[in-house]
């Protein structure tokens, strides 16, 4: 019985990673929320951010991919729901996908506000 419980275990983490790297290589959205995941991972190394502001950073960008995830999963299960046009659905894409950019707008924020500092001692 213990066997059969760390399989479990172990198939979980095999399906997560499976919807994680299916979103990487099907959803635009997403790939381009990497590159600026990476972008702000040499940022982080490049300004020297300190624990607090690098935490953050990541933080904001691991919201924004986590509501892509989200927003992807719903928009699969309303199109196999209703595969024709349906205004409700319609909706509830447009909410979601509102909650994505609503993400992304406050990361945008929340870098510019960490990284104006160390972009000015720049220049």
């Amino acid at each position: 019985m213990k066997n059969l419980q760390k399989q479990n275990f172990f198939k979980t983490f095999e399906n997560a990673f499976t919807g994680i790297f299916l979103v990487i290589k099907k959803e635009r959205n997403f790939q381009i929320e990497i590159f600026a995941l990476f972008v702000n991972i040499f940022l982080i190394y490049y300004f020297e951010l300190n624990a607090a502001e690098t935490s953050i950073i990541l933080i904001v960008c691991f919201v924004v991919l986590v509501a892509e995830m989200l927003n992807t999963a719903l928009e699969k299960m309303a199109d196999f729901v209703e595969p024709n046009f349906n205004s409700k659905i319609g909706i509830i894409k447009d909410i979601a996908a509102g909650a994505v950019l609503m993400a992304a707008i406050g990361a945008v924020i929340i870098g510019i506000i960490i990284y104006q500092h160390y972009i000015m001692e720049f220049f």
